[in-house]
């Protein structure tokens, strides 16, 4: 699994989906240092954010939201937290299943 930094629209998106959410400062705060993985071969804009705690799993749905791609297909968006309330997977559909050609500014 190859772990990156977070690029600038997702990092827009990221910051759209938390800002105002009862306790999530910070989280908001440790966005500049995050590693994520991509899922899906990448294409799909779906990311699993990196932690040294073992044994995660899947918690609670944070945020939502959802947006047209370029191509005018609508793209569903997910942020979900771990079991300790860490930051633990972006999933980004697009409806027709194909790749997703761009985030855009949030």
């Amino acid at each position: 699994m190859n772990k990156r930094a977070l690029n600038l629209p997702e990092l827009g998106l990221l910051l759209f989906l938390l800002r105002g959410k009862a306790g999530a400062e910070h989280l908001l705060g440790r966005l500049h240092t995050v590693e994520v993985a991509e899922l899906g071969g990448g294409e799909t804009g779906s990311l699993r954010f990196i932690s040294n705690q073992p044994n995660r799993q899947l918690g609670e749905l944070i945020a939502n939201t959802h947006f047209l791609d370029d191509d005018g297909v609508p793209v569903l968006v997910s942020l979900y937290l771990d079991q300790e309330g860490g930051l633990y997977e972006l999933d980004c559909w697009k409806v027709n299943d194909m790749p997703l050609q761009r985030i855009p500014a949030f």
